[in-house]
């Protein structure tokens, strides 16, 4: 077990919460502009994008229609789920956008906050997003910040909040 597994599951269980507690919006694939799409043609399909999908966050929900799980990893925007989709054109390669989820430190849950050495979540961020204000307290620059959800997994307090953007 690796330390930061063995912290993690030591916070959590005196906090008694799971990352499965906090996930429960819907966030779609970045590679669409129309969210009727979904509903309109993704029950037709075999879930080809979820099928292609190199780290394996896109799910299909009950009504057949895609969203990203970050619970374990996170997007490379690696165009393979809109190649996919081009029999119903409901994800396109032309339509790729950073993805619509807002991504928020808590404050009073990161351990930086308190002082505590831990870049967990700035190590995997590829687009340098996550700035640390001397060596602790760190923010999302979400100027940078594609939303690609490799933070989210990596923090050992689950200090990484997600909400959906207009949805």
């Amino acid at each position: 077990m690796e330390r930061r597994e063995l912290f993690s599951s030591l916070t959590s269980s005196l906090r008694g919460e799971s990352k499965e507690e906090k996930k429960s919006i819907l966030i779609r694939p970045p590679y669409n502009t129309d969210e009727s799409l979904f509903l309109k043609h993704c029950y037709e399909c075999d879930a080809a994008c979820a099928s292609v999908c190199e780290t394996d966050i896109i799910k299909i929900s009950d009504d057949k229609t895609p969203y990203l799980d970050f619970s374990l990893q996170g997007c490379t925007f690696c165009d393979e789920c809109a190649i996919a989709c081009n029999e119903y054109n409901v994800l396109n390669v032309e339509n790729m956008h950073n993805i619509n989820a807002h991504f928020d430190i808590s404050v009073g849950a990161c351990v930086a906050w308190d002082g505590v050495m831990c870049m967990s979540c700035k190590d995997p961020c590829i687009d340098r997003a996550i700035i640390f204000q001397g060596l602790f307290k760190p923010i999302i620059d979400e100027n940078k910040c594609t939303g690609c959800g490799f933070c989210y997994n990596r923090c050992p307090t689950y200090a990484i909040d997600i909400t959906g953007l207009n949805l």
